[in-house]
């Protein structure tokens, strides 16, 4: 039978776990994986679960899944859905001139490693057209045109929406998102960037960064908010340099680390691991 996943977050109480557990018993549903959290400080509870059918009383459809687990999700005033395992979450990706980002999620969409349906790559630049084609991906060229950023952030919206994309991923994408987009977008779009940030803003940050010996460089994936460079973080990681690199070793290096935790951002979001939580994210790993 199709597993599914359920999440669900809400205000933290006693019974969350027994009443979630005890309907999936009564309709013959079989936990294959379950992951809790409870956020003492915040006073919220988040919850994933993976589950199959192993009895006749389990709903052949994910509507009437639903349906049956609603009483329950209300009663616990819960955000939450139910989702088969095997969907997929439909993305768009936005770029500018840089490669590697778009290059590794093509690459691993593509070969079946990433569990997402690539539905459009967005850009301000002709430059990844022919990369973005090659893999049979729809590409849309949408520059800014006399300074107009409001009208080519509405072009992007439309492309999203008309693609029924769940989510945009700003695989280095060097333009800064508008309020009224991030705000449309709110917890569906993910962005990547060194984490050099904030000592190292604006142009050039490797060659500054080498300039002032670091011994770490890294990256971060995290939601795109109002605030630039500043919403929930999904994914980090690092890698560790010394004074024999150069800048273009450390450009390298970091490359390598961007497309990797980007990579791991948009699978776990994917795979519905992602949970908004404040200006912090619960990640079930």
């Amino acid at each position: 039978m199709t597993a599914h996943v359920l999440t669900l977050s809400c205000a933290d109480r006693i019974g969350i776990v027994a009443a979630v557990s005890g309907h999936l018993a009564g309709i013959d549903g079989f936990i294959l994986d379950s992951q809790q959290y409870a956020d003492l400080d915040a006073g919220r509870f988040f919850l994933r679960v993976e589950f199959r059918g192993a009895g006749p009383a389990f709903p052949a459809a994910a509507d009437a899944l639903r349906a049956g687990f609603a009483p329950v999700a209300g009663r616990f005033g819960c955000d939450w859905s139910i989702t088969p395992r095997d969907a997929r979450m439909r993305i768009v990706i936005a770029v500018s001139k840089g490669s590697h980002c778009l290059n590794d999620l093509l690459h691993r969409w593509k070969t079946g490693d990433l569990p997402v349906e690539i539905v459009g790559v967005v850009s301000n630049h002709e430059t990844l057209r022919a990369l973005t084609e090659w893999h049979g991906v729809p590409f849309h060229h949408l520059p800014i045109v006399d300074g107009d950023r409001a009208g080519q952030e509405a072009a992007m919206m439309a492309v999203v929406r008309d693609a029924q994309a769940d989510l945009l991923v700003l695989a280095r994408y060097m333009q800064v998102l508008g309020p009224d987009l991030s705000a449309a977008l709110a917890g569906r779009c993910i962005n990547i960037h060194h984490s050099f940030l904030p000592s190292f803003k604006g142009a050039r940050p490797y060659a500054r960064a080498h300039d002032r010996g670091v011994k770490l460089i890294g990256a971060t994936a995290h939601y795109v908010t109002g605030d630039l460079d500043e919403g929930p973080i999904i994914e980090q990681a690092v890698e560790r340099v010394d004074h024999r690199d150069t800048e273009a070793d450390l450009i390298r290096i970091g490359r390598d680390v961007e497309a990797q935790v980007l990579a791991r951002a948009v699978r776990w979001a994917a795979e519905r691991r992602v949970f908004l939580n404040g200006h912090r994210t619960v990640v079930f790993r």
